[in-house]
Formats: C-alpha cells, structure tokens, sequence
C-alpha cells in the first residue's frame, strides 16, 4: 500500500484574482491562513479550481512557490501540475517538487483524447522524470473525456511514486480496489460522494466545498474514518444542497462567486469563465444563509 499524501479532506482553493487578472497573492495568504486554522489536511494549489488552465507558466510556478512558502509544512500541499502536453506536465511537475511541493495532481490530458497506451506513456514519462515526488493522479471524464480505466491503473502500479488517484468516476470504484487492492490512496473529487467513496475505502476528498467550510468538511471524513459512520452520513445528507449551489455553473464560477457573498476579495473568473446569472447569484445567496459560516466571518473580521 502506498502511503497517502494525506488522510481527511484536501481543499481545491480557488486563486483569487484582481479586477485586472492578476493574482491577488496577499488574499491568497488569507485563505490558505482560514484554511489551516480551520483544520482542513492538506492544500492543492493550482487545480481545475484554481483556474490553473488560464495561467502563464510564471503566474503556475509563482502559486505553487506562494503555498509551498506560506503553508511552511503545516499541510501537505499539493501542486496541480497536469497538462495535455507531456513534456509540459514533466517540466512543470519538475518545478513543483524543486519548490518543494509535497506531491503533484495530474489531471488526465485534455482535448487530445489520448488512448489507454497514450495515456499510460503520457503518466509513465512523468512518474520517471521525478521519482521522489509523489503524484495523485485525477480521473475527471467529464472534463477530459478521458477516463483512467481501473485496468490502466493496475498497469501503473508498478511507478511507486505514483501514490493516489482523485476519482470522479465513481462506477468504477469497486473495480479499481478488485483490481488494484489498497495499491492506491483514493479520495474522491465529487463533494457529494465523499461518503459513499469513503465506505468503499478511500481516503478522503478533495473539495471544493471546503472553501466555504473546511472545518465542517474535515470533520466529515474524519467521522467516518473514526467510526462515527452516522454523523458522516448526516453531515454527507446536510451539503446537498451546498454542493449543488456551488455546481449550478460550472466550478469555480459559484464557489468564487459565494466567496465574495461572504465577503472575500476572490475577485472575478478569468475568461472565458464569467460572472454567474443573476437567478443562480440569488439560489447561491439563499442557500449559504442554511450553513453556519461564523467562523469565516470572525476571521475576516480580525
């Protein structure tokens, strides 16, 4: 078995950007500062959440160095590196690990619809480039249109530093463990299925929910891992209606959007994402008034 990265819940953070596209580091401080202080386990910076798809490779490395410095070891923290350039992702991935990221998310090659073979060469070349660096594969079809088929997987297995998997078809769950056993460490990256992932075995989650309650995320997973099965489920059956506010658009469009309802400067999407419609601003807006989130609102206001 290969030792996870970490055990809890992971947050997607989003990257807060100014009214002219730049990123705003100093708020991006803030949040990682809310994240850590509400227990959250690890950080993945540079995500589909993060908009990583519309940064230069400066503004990627320059992330990636801001976390790695400002979360200083207290956290994993988990640098998006995934690109649909293979020699790209071994260049990027590179510089994670030099900066001293703890381990690398590669997001299946996008666009191309590389075959099994490719894909398998596209992770193998990676995964031999930097052998120290652990490396969290992320399996998002419907992003992609890829999928990491759990027989792709098992041929992985032999690259050791490739540890984990964040899985988001979640039909193929109980073939993977059938396939692979406890090989891989998995944590779901559907905020709605963290539960039903966790009782077939994984990890934990990485969330895009955890933005807006970290505190509340971990402590679902660490329910359940911790035998507290029925308060993980209550806490699972509780964000429905979270998660299905930050997913009325495509992600990041609400949580960004909520994170400025509660006050953050998370600043707007870049293009060609953009402002929400009003009907779904105002579903967002009612749906944050069922959850406590005091505790963001105390922080902000120190």
């Amino acid at each position: 078995m290969s030792k996870p990265v970490f055990v809890g819940a992971g947050v997607a953070i989003v990257t807060p950007f100014f009214e002219d596209g730049g990123i705003n580091f100093d708020e991006l401080g803030r949040l990682i500062e809310f994240q850590i202080a509400q227990g959250i386990d690890s950080i993945i910076i540079c995500g589909s959440t993060g908009e990583a798809a519309t940064m230069t490779e400066e503004e990627h490395v320059e992330a990636i160095k801001f976390a790695v410095d400002t979360v200083a070891g207290r956290v994993p923290v988990i640098a998006g590196t995934g690109s649909n350039d293979t020699a790209f992702g071994v260049s990027l991935t590179k510089k994670a690990y030099e900066l001293g990221a703890d381990a690398a998310l590669l997001v299946t090659p996008y666009y191309n619809k590389c075959t099994q073979e490719g894909l398998f060469r596209h992770y193998a070349k990676i995964a031999e480039a930097v052998p120290e660096l652990p490396i969290i594969l992320y399996n998002v079809p419907s992003r992609t249109n890829v999928n990491i088929g759990p027989e792709l997987l098992k041929r992985l297995s032999v690259y050791e530093n490739i540890v984990g998997v964040k899985e988001c078809n979640f039909g193929q769950v109980p073939e993977i463990y059938s396939l692979c056993g406890d090989r891989y460490a998995l944590y779901s990256g559907e905020d709605g299925l963290a539960v039903p992932m966790l009782s077939l075995g994984a990890k934990g989650v990485i969330s895009v929910i955890a933005n807006i309650m970290p505190k509340e995320t971990s402590k679902m997973i660490h329910d359940y891992i911790d035998g507290n099965t029925e308060d993980a489920r209550n806490a699972q059956i509780g964000f429905i209606p979270l998660v299905k506010a930050m997913f009325c658009e495509v992600n990041p469009i609400p949580v960004k959007e909520a994170m400025n309802i509660l006050g953050w400067n998370a600043g707007p999407c870049r293009l060609p994402l953009c402002e929400m419609s009003k009907a779904n601003h105002d579903k967002v807006v009612e749906v944050l008034k069922q959850y406590d989130t005091s505790a963001m609102a105390d922080f902000l206001a120190k």
